[in-house]
């Protein structure tokens, strides 16, 4: 196999010897000062992004106005999308781990051999549940879909999941259970027409500013009620700030629904046609009166009582949330909970309303139906023979090479790995050794592997510095595919750039090790990103999530993204916003939705008397995106937030540990520790600190609990203490 360069600024092409197949698109050549849209790489928001062209590639970006997404608006990681693409550290050739340990330079027909032996030597040896692959939000749907499919059907895996895990695993399953299947409800436009906004464990000014612009747009003189225990950025901007102590979400959104049902202030006739559940619900709550909730939550009885009158009062009340809500142990309880807020007060499917969860990835939407990892393409379920047969005859390949069981979960493939049963894993565009909760116990569990397989745009992040084998990848503005954002719109992403040395897209990688296994005609009809996307719409056809009326790029250009569902026989492209539910009618198949309950559990590690606080992760910049992989490579995004680990504390508990901003201590769990600058600050509670996500040392600290139904980590709870370092850990 070789790379070939044709003329031209964006002509790469990966060709095999005579009697093979082209791998990849190519794509075509850009005329000098043209303009490219693509849908952002980062947040789930899914802003519109033109870059600008010149002779040989891209020299500047502009928000997209005519988008319906983000008008002309983008945050700073939008403006500087392109910087991680020009980084020195990408990587840039196939590397190899040697003998005495050192990663090698080898060519690409060397490092497929390489991932085909060793990985057929764990099957052939230990079984199918000797290894997985790890993939992830942040890749295009149609490459999302080819590693599932030909992980699964091609190479005999059973287990994969993703590092939507990490973001959404809880939402998925709390739309499952309540509607029937995971589907966000919404339209950004709702955030324009609500009179009454409830935020839950969500910093949309930080993590989503331009969902809060949308806010801020909204002409209403809306109630913003932000629930958070910390005064964040955007409760700070919110008309109202209920500082919860943490994880304590369950029993205050069952105190709410326990005003609204003594007080009358339940839409019956909506309840009793297009839900099922009230009379459990009802005897559940019963138990959660006001005194009780102000005793567990801290927000006061009269504080409960108004919030319950705005949200009865409100003629179109929406309720949003994000990483507070899911990232707990409880957490598909507490989005359900707020789900059924929603439903009984009937403020779902109308303009301004609904149970509407923001997502984290930028294509975590795609992971979610498409990945093929923890469900069957299009939602099915792999233990359902009848759809694995479904599944089986659109693709034209035997229902016997379909796993018959689930994949393992996140959680389960490191269990799996650190007592052995898990010896060979594949991870693709995420960075685990840096965002999986607990990194000691990652890390251990990544060094009992005989084989780890790191595919990524650099070679330096902390995953690739432990692999076996790293295969070098093309990046957003590289390649071709498509996203789904948080309001189920699907955007384009195109090639804009030449990926570095022989970095090819994972689409190419993917049928590049497809031949090399020997199931590469399993694939023949996977020949490019659209012939997939059309692959994927037949997948679909029928389900709620149904793109069959898309009928390929062009049209998703043309009206400026398309929100699933738009089956076939659709007459037109629909309006550019759309919501569901608005005929009240859900995905069970007797059309209600459930309203669902269960007791609230206490956290898995409380705090104690020697690790006094409750550590709270998140976002804290709008500058910097999940691990820094990407936008630390900008000067810019460097520039707007602190280099080095910080820690928020209260005044109070500084100054009982004799500290000021700006000395340097250590944060101590049971699990780890991390160096960290002080900043005393009013915006977080006595006994609470904060210390933001995006630092590799802050999963040092975290617990490993689990929400027991989306086995999603909980990394906002764990008991730490904070001290002044000793000279040496200075």
């Amino acid at each position: 196999m070789r790379l070939r360069h044709r003329d031209g600024p964006l002509t790469r092409e990966l060709v095999r010897e005579p009697g093979g197949f082209g791998l990849g698109q190519v794509p075509s050549r850009l005329k000098p000062d043209a303009v490219a849209s693509l849908v952002c790489g980062f947040c789930s928001t899914g802003c519109s992004l033109d870059v600008h062209l010149r002779d040989d590639g891209p020299v500047n970006i502009t928000p997209s106005v005519r988008y319906p997404v983000n008008q002309g608006q983008a945050c700073p990681k939008g403006w500087e999308a392109l910087a991680p693409l020009a980084a020195s550290d990408r990587a840039v050739t196939p590397l190899w781990r040697d003998r005495r340990g050192r990663l090698q330079p080898i060519s690409w027909p060397v490092a497929s051999v390489h991932f085909v032996e060793r990985f057929r030597a764990l099957l052939d040896r230990h079984g199918p549940d000797s290894v997985a692959f790890l993939s992830t939000g942040q890749i295009p749907t149609e490459e999302m879909a080819l590693l599932g499919a030909l992980a699964k059907f091609g190479m005999g895996m059973v287990h994969g999941d993703g590092n939507t895990r990490q973001c959404m695993a809880t939402t998925a399953a709390a739309y499952k259970e309540s509607f029937g299947f995971d589907a966000p409800p919404y339209t950004y436009a709702d955030f324009e027409e609500s009179d009454v906004i409830v935020l839950v464990g969500s910093n949309l000014c930080i993590a989503h500013p331009i969902m809060w612009e949308r806010i801020r747009a909204n002409r209403h003189d809306p109630e913003v009620v932000v629930v958070d225990p910390r005064k964040t950025e955007t409760a700070m901007a919110a008309t109202r700030h209920l500082a919860i102590h943490p994880k304590s979400d369950l029993t205050l959104m069952y105190g709410l629904a326990h005003l609204l049902v003594r007080n009358g202030w339940v839409d019956r006739e909506f309840v009793d046609t297009y839900t099922s559940g009230f009379e459990e619900l009802a005897a559940h709550v019963e138990a959660f009166p006001p005194e009780r909730v102000s005793a567990v939550s801290g927000i006061s009885t009269a504080d409960l009582e108004d919030l319950a009158a705005l949200i009865h009062g409100g003629e179109r009340v929406s309720f949003w949330w994000t990483m507070g809500v899911n990232q707990s142990h409880e957490g598909t309880r507490t989005a359900q909970a707020i789900i059924n807020l929603a439903l009984l007060t009937g403020n779902i499917g109308r303009p301004g309303t609904g149970a509407n969860s923001i997502t984290g990835q930028c294509n975590a939407m795609g992971s979610r139906l498409f990945s093929n990892t923890t469900n069957l393409f299009g939602g099915r379920d792999f233990s359902s023979g009848a759809d694995r047969n479904d599944v089986a005859a659109i693709l034209g390949i035997d229902a016997g090479r379909i796993p018959t069981r689930p994949s393992w979960s996140y959680d389960r493939i490191i269990d799996a790995a650190a007592d052995g049963t898990l010896r060979g894993l594949w991870v693709v565009a995420t960075n685990s050794a840096h965002s999986w909760i607990d990194q000691s116990r990652l890390r251990e569990a990544m060094s009992r592997l005989d084989f780890l397989v790191v595919q990524d745009m650099y070679a330096t992040t902390e995953t690739a510095e432990l692999a076996d084998l790293v295969l070098p990848a093309a990046g957003w503005g590289e390649k071709d595919g498509t996203f789904i954002n948080s309001e189920r719109r699907i955007g384009r992403i195109r090639p804009v750039a030449r990926p570095p040395g022989a970095a090819i897209p994972d689409f190419d990688i993917f049928r590049l090790l497809a031949d090399a296994w020997g199931c590469g005609d399993l694939f023949r009809a996977w020949t490019t990103p659209e012939e997939v996307f059309r692959l994927l719409a037949r997948l679909s056809q029928g389900r709620p999530c149904d793109i069959g009326g898309i009928t390929g790029y062009d049209m998703i250009d043309r009206a400026g993204g398309i929100q699933w569902p738009l089956p076939a026989g659709t007459d037109a492209v629909p309006a550019e916003e759309r919501r569901l539910f608005s005929d009240g009618r859900f995905f069970h198949r007797d059309g209600r939705a459930r309203l669902v309950v269960g007791d609230p559990t206490p956290v898995a590690e409380p705090v104690s008397a020697e690790f006094p606080l409750v550590l709270l992760t998140g976002r804290a910049s709008s500058s910097q995106w999940h691990t820094q992989t990407r936008t630390a490579k900008s000067a810019v995004l460097r520039a707007m937030s602190p280099a080095d680990p910080y820690v928020e504390m209260a005044p109070a508990d500084a100054s009982a540990r004799s500290l000021v901003t700006g000395d340097t201590t250590l944060v101590r769990s049971r699990r780890g520790s991390m160096r960290a600058r002080v900043v005393v600050t009013p915006t977080i509670r006595e006994g609470q600190v904060f210390v933001p996500m995006h630092y590799g040392a802050t999963n040092r600290l975290t617990h490993a609990s689990f929400d027991p139904h989306s086995r999603q980590p909980a990394y906002k709870s764990a008991a730490v203490q904070v001290g002044p370092a000793t000279r040496r850990e200075r």
